[in-house]
């Protein structure tokens, strides 16, 4: 699993028009949050759904060197299967490493209801849609995880 997570002071996402999920955090009192698009391989489980939630909760990346955890910042949550584009031959990107909608979908949800669940105010996109994602980043500060 790969996490591309950015520090903003805002976010959100439009699918058809229509938002589907939008972070503003001094709507909570915090001066930043957390975008984190997600992808998803093959051998990734429900197990590593979790783990991933929990290093984007506790990474500390905010304000004075503190985690989402530490101010309740809130996450929007993407899924982004194009982080497991492989772009080392030719022009065009293969998407093989991608896991297929039926195993990428709940193991993003996953991440989204871990985060939930460890108190974060989590937003998302659709899974599958063409989405529109908007977001100020903070610093910036953009981050790749790998687990």
């Amino acid at each position: 699993m790969r996490a591309l997570i950015q520090r903003v002071t805002s976010a959100q996402v439009r699918v058809d028009g229509e938002l589907t999920g939008r972070i503003d955090p001094m709507d909570q009192g915090v001066p930043h949050g957390l975008l984190a698009l997600i992808g998803v391989t093959h051998t990734d489980t429900a197990d590593i759904a979790r783990a991933m939630a929990e290093k984007i909760w506790r990474l500390r990346i905010l304000a004075d060197e503190r985690s989402a955890a530490d101010l309740s910042a809130p996450v929007l949550v993407v899924s982004q299967f194009t982080l497991y584009a492989d772009t080392r031959k030719g022009r065009r990107p293969s998407w093989s490493a991608a896991a297929p909608g039926r195993l990428a979908e709940p193991l993003v949800e996953t991440v989204a209801e871990q985060l939930r669940r460890l108190g974060a105010t989590v937003a998302g996109g659709r899974f599958g849609a063409h989405m529109e994602v908007e977001l100020t980043n903070d610093g910036p500060v953009t981050l790749m995880l790998e687990l």
